[in-house]
């Protein structure tokens, strides 16, 4: 089977089990998003320091995928991304987070490689959101129970997991400081 159908030439893609919609739909662009996600994890756990990290972030990444098989199926009634999963990301986050001194300010995402990489994610986690925010919104239309709560998490774990980056290799967090 070739990779290419040219059955998007015009703009349109077809949802798993539904219709053809345009490549700029809020469904498109909150699975597209959460792939994006997914390629950033990988492209963390590419750093030779990111070992430690490796079976969580695996981990994720498949979660990832099913959840944007979710989004990417309308009115999926098979339920893949779970409040379990949601209490793990919670687990992960409180059992890194002990590692760590509190926060007393904004910290600028900066520091290492691994650090920067998690950083990336977590933003592109945060955009993710946003759009599956936007698809919730559309007249019609249902999301994964789990999904925005998950990301949510999400994005708070890999908050932390730059801190943990920096913290491994010695670096301190970078305070941001108002001119």
């Amino acid at each position: 089977m070739k990779i290419y159908t040219k059955t998007g030439d015009a703009g349109e893609t077809g949802l798993f089990g539904g219709p053809r919609v345009r490549k700029d739909h809020a469904r498109i662009e909150a699975f597209g998003t959460v792939d994006e996600l997914n390629s950033h994890l990988g492209m963390a756990r590419t750093h030779s320091v990111a070992a430690a990290f490796d079976p969580l972030l695996r981990r994720v990444q498949c979660e990832l995928f099913d959840l944007g098989a979710q989004l990417a199926t309308p009115d999926s009634a098979n339920e893949r991304i779970t409040a379990d999963h949601v209490r793990a990301l919670e687990t992960e986050i409180d059992r890194h987070e002990s590692t760590l001194d509190p926060l007393k300010c904004f910290i600028l995402p900066a520091g290492t490689p691994l650090a920067a990489a998690f950083h990336v994610s977590r933003t592109v986690c945060r955009r993710a959101e946003r759009r599956v925010v936007t698809l919730a919104a559309e007249p019609g239309t249902t999301i994964p129970a789990n999904a925005i709560e998950y990301l949510n998490r999400l994005g708070d774990l890999l908050f932390v997991l730059g801190r943990v980056a920096n913290r491994q290799a010695g670096v301190a967090d970078d305070p941001w400081i108002h001119p």
